[in-house]
C-alpha cells in the first residue's frame, strides 16, 4: 500500500480530458484523446471506404470535427461514441460520393435502410429517386436522431444497445427514433414529388 501512495498518478481517464477541454479550449487535450483512439479510427475508415490514402484523410477530417463536436454532445463513453462518429462520417462520405456517381458501394455495403427503400419501387428511374431523397433526409436529422435511427435500423442494435452506445436513456432513444422516423416520413412525403 504505501508503494502505491507514491507511484505515478494514471493518466486523466477520457471523460476527464473532454471536461478539461470544454473548460479551457485547449485543442492539445483534444490531441492526447485522439492520439489514444488513432489507430481505431483509422481501421473503422479503412474498413468502409477500402483506401488507405482516403482513410487517413477520413480520420484526420474526424479529428478536426472532434474541436467542435466535443462542445456539442453530452457522451457517457467517448471510445463508443468515436467509433459511432467515425462510421458515421465514413457512411456520408460512401453517400456524398455516390450522389457524385463514383459508385464505391458493393451491395454488400449498401445501408440496410436503402436496400428497403429499394424494395419499394419497382422503377429503377424511381428507386435511384428513393435513395437519393433518404439519403439528404438521413443528414437533415439532428445528430441524436440520425446516431439512434442509424444504429437501431442500420446496425440492429436493440435498445439498450444504442442507449449503451449514445449514453443516453432508453426513454430517450425511443424519443429520438420515433421523431426520427416521423421526420423522415415527412421529408419523403413533402419532398417526393419534388425531385
Amino acid at each position: 500500500m504505501f508503494l502505491k501512495l507514491f507511484s505515478r498518478s494514471k493518466p486523466p481517464q477520457d471523460l476527464e480530458l473532454i471536461q478539461q477541454y470544454r473548460e479551457t479550449g485547449d485543442v492539445a487535450l483534444v490531441g492526447q484523446l485522439f492520439e489514444r483512439y488513432t489507430e481505431m479510427v483509422y481501421l473503422v475508415c479503412l474498413k468502409y471506404l477500402k483506401n488507405e490514402d482516403e482513410s487517413k484523410d477520413a480520420t484526420m477530417h474526424i479529428f478536426e470535427h472532434l474541436i467542435s463536436a466535443l462542445h456539442k454532445h453530452e457522451i457517457a463513453n467517448f471510445k463508443s461514441w468515436l467509433h459511432v462518429l467515425s462510421k458515421n462520417y465514413c457512411l456520408m462520405q460512401l453517400r456524398t460520393q455516390k450522389s457524385r456517381g463514383v459508385d464505391l458501394m458493393d451491395e454488400k455495403s449498401l445501408p440496410l435502410v436503402e436496400k428497403a427503400a429499394a424494395s419499394y419501387s419497382s422503377d429503377g428511374t424511381d428507386q435511384e429517386m428513393e435513395l437519393q431523397l433518404l439519403s439528404k433526409a438521413l443528414t437533415t436529422l439532428g445528430p441524436e436522431q440520425r446516431t439512434c435511427v442509424e444504429l437501431f435500423y442500420l446496425q440492429k442494435k436493440s435498445y439498450k444497445e444504442v442507449a449503451d452506445l449514445t449514453g443516453y436513456d432508453i426513454g430517450q432513444v425511443k424519443s429520438h427514433i420515433q421523431n426520427g422516423k416521423r421526420n423522415l416520413k415527412n421529408y419523403m412525403t413533402k419532398n417526393y414529388e419534388q425531385e
